[in-house]
Order: C-alpha cells, then sequence, then structure tokens
C-alpha cells in the first residue's frame, strides 16, 4: 500500500452523533436558534470533524502554500512570466506577500512547500522542498504529470497535513503558487464538474479579452487530448479520478489534494482558499468522498470555476470579497469566522445555565 493509500485509508465520516450533539447544544444557548446563520452550520461541522462536542477550537492555523510550474505556460495563457513562481516563493519566506500579512493577522504560521518549480530554490525560512519535477509537461498536448509524479505529489501534501498537525496545529488552510495554474484549475473544474469550459475559464492574475478567449481554447484542447469528455461525463472511481488529476493538473494541485486527504485522515478541518484548491478539492473528493466533510469553503474566487467547484462539493463560502489574489488569502480572512463558530459552542451559557427564559413555541 502506497502513503498516499494508506492516507485515503484512514479517512472516515465525519461522525454524525456529536453533529446531532452540537446541534442540540446550539438551541440550547442563549440566543434565538438558528440567529448565527452559516456560523452555526460551521460549528456542527466542526464537532462531526473532531468527533467530540464542543468541537475543540481550530487554533493555531497553519498555511501551506504549495508552489509548482506548469508547461502550458508556453501557450501564452498568463501575460506574466514564469519566473514570477520563484520569485514569489522568495517572497513568501521573507514576509512579503498579502499571505504572510494576512496571516500574522489571524496569528497562522506559513510554510512554503516546493513541489515542482521550475528552477532550484536556494533554502530559506519556511520553506519546503518536496521537488517532484520542474514544473509541468503541457496539458494541452498531453498528460501534465505521470501517474507517479501525481502519487508522490499528492504523498507530499499529505505529509506535509501530518507534520503540521503533529506540532500542535488545529486548523489547515491551503494556499498556492504558480504562474498558470488558474488554466490547470479550469481543466480539472471542466474535468470533474462536467462544466464546459467557457463557463469555468476566467482571467486569472488579469488577462485581455483575446488572452481570454485563447485560454478557454486552450483549456478546451486538453481535454480531449487527454481522452476526456468535454462536458457531461465525470471521472467515476479512484483510478480514473487520478488520471484525470494526472492528465490535466498541476503538481500543486495534486499536493493540495493530499494536503486535504492528509488532513482528514487526522481529524483537523482545512479551509479552502479559491479556485486552485477548489479544483484540488474535486480531485481529493473524487479518490476519497468522505473527505469533503473536512472542508470549509472559506471564499468564494471571483474566478467562474471556483462557484462551480463549490457547488459540486456542497460546500458554502463563508467569505466574498470578490478575491482572485490565491495563496490563502481568502482562507486566512475566513480563519477567524471559524474560530469564532467554535468558540461560541464553548463560552456562551445555556438558556438554564444563565437563567434566561426560552422562547416560547
Amino acid at each position: 500500500m502506497t502513503p498516499i493509500d494508506e492516507t485515503i485509508a484512514a479517512i472516515r465520516p465525519i461522525d454524525a452523533q456529536a453533529m446531532a450533539e452540537a446541534r442540540a447544544h446550539q438551541d440550547r444557548l442563549t440566543k434565538p436558534r438558528g440567529s448565527l446563520g452559516v456560523l452555526e452550520d460551521v460549528a456542527v461541522r466542526l464537532a462531526g470533524i473532531a468527533a467530540v462536542c464542543p468541537p475543540p477550537l481550530p487554533t493555531p492555523a497553519a498555511l501551506a502554500i504549495f508552489a509548482a510550474d506548469h508547461g502550458v505556460h508556453a501557450r501564452g495563457v498568463s501575460p506574466w512570466p514564469q519566473e514570477v513562481t520563484a520569485q514569489m516563493v522568495a517572497n513568501f519566506t521573507v514576509g512579503g506577500a498579502v499571505a504572510n500579512a494576512f496571516a500574522a493577522q489571524v496569528g497562522a504560521t506559513v510554510t512554503v512547500v516546493d513541489v515542482g518549480v521550475a528552477v532550484d530554490l536556494p533554502p530559506a525560512p519556511g520553506l519546503i522542498s518536496h521537488k517532484v519535477a520542474y514544473g509541468t509537461a503541457d496539458l494541452s498536448r498531453g498528460p501534465a504529470m505521470t501517474a507517479e509524479q501525481t502519487r508522490q505529489a499528492l504523498a507530499a501534501g499529505a505529509g506535509v497535513a501530518r507534520g503540521l498537525v503533529a506540532a500542535g496545529h488545529r486548523c489547515l488552510i491551503t494556499g498556492d503558487m504558480g504562474i498558470a495554474n488558474t488554466t490547470a484549475s479550469a481543466a480539472l473544474i471542466c474535468a470533474f464538474t462536467g462544466r464546459d469550459a467557457e463557463s469555468v475559464t476566467g482571467r486569472g492574475t488579469g488577462i485581455d479579452d483575446a488572452t481570454h478567449r485563447h485560454k478557454i481554447e486552450v483549456v478546451r484542447q486538453a481535454l480531449p487530448a487527454n481522452g476526456i469528455s468535454p462536458a457531461g461525463a465525470v471521472p467515476a472511481g479512484p483510478e480514473e479520478a487520478l488520471r484525470v488529476l494526472a492528465a490535466v493538473g498541476g503538481l500543486e494541485h495534486a499536493a493540495i489534494a493530499g494536503f486535504v486527504l492528509g488532513a482528514a485522515a487526522e481529524r483537523v478541518p482545512v479551509i479552502l482558499d479559491g479556485v486552485i484548491a477548489g479544483s484540488a478539492a474535486l480531485a481529493a473528493a473524487a479518490l476519497a468522498p468522505d473527505v469533503t466533510g473536512y472542508c470549509v469553503a472559506g471564499h468564494r474566487s471571483a474566478e467562474p470555476g471556483h462557484a462551480a467547484a463549490l457547488a459540486h462539493l456542497g460546500l458554502r463560502p463563508l467569505v466574498d470579497l470578490e478575491l482572485r489574489l490565491g495563496e490563502g488569502t481568502g482562507g486566512l480572512l475566513a480563519q477567524p469566522l471559524v474560530a469564532a463558530a467554535a468558540r461560541v459552542m464553548h463560552e456562551v451559557a445555556t438558556f438554564d445555565a444563565a437563567g434566561v427564559a426560552e422562547q416560547k413555541a
């Protein structure tokens, strides 16, 4: 059994009894029933994840930014040079990115993981090397990765999750860096949801109309080039899911999928960031359907494919600020909301304890 197979085998459904207890506890708190809206659902999910009510506080939190390059960049789908991936990794390690500022705001640690940057990176604080390859092949011409490369990246992500949990973190947040990775994300979303390329391919870091039309066409080409139905059919079974992930995903997508699987195996919540995380979560859920219960959608990206991915996963985003940066920024902004949902379960008095009369039926 491979490391990723062992991780998948350890995943169990979230606990229905703990969720029922959490829902009942919510109804006894000194507030009108349902008055905290979606936060009540988050608290119930956290109880199911931990299999205990009230759930542990999801702190401290850890952000893991998985970085890799993409062969499809050569097709002109992004105005940014590929060198920016490595340059931004360096920026993360010195604390100069938006993700670093948001992480400091919420007290989260930042770990950067090289799973496929196209150049060798010098050692730096907070940087881990799990380099599987120097970027992927061009997904529009054939498979982006081999099956073995995909498994290695999945295992790397799961290993990072296990390490962060072993270090005491109780909430994991996905992050990404990779020029052209929204093209791979769109292709994955097409493959796993059956949507057409035009409806899920966005403008990424900001492209003009002509480049956007070209990007849509590249995504369209990628599907038949890899034996994937252009629209309608979705992968059935873990072996086909692995094949699709290898065909049109990126090394960071596979690592994030493994990270999500690793969080579920350790029974800790994982807050998903934007479209890259959403597309990776589709792959994770195809490999292990129970993993969706451990995911919290941090926000809804401005990328159209993200809404499609969340709808397919059945997840409701906590924040909608038209973000499209990536890096884990949306997930970091949502983390205090997730923590607040759990804190209510610990610190708010019940009607009986507070001597407050309940609403009449």
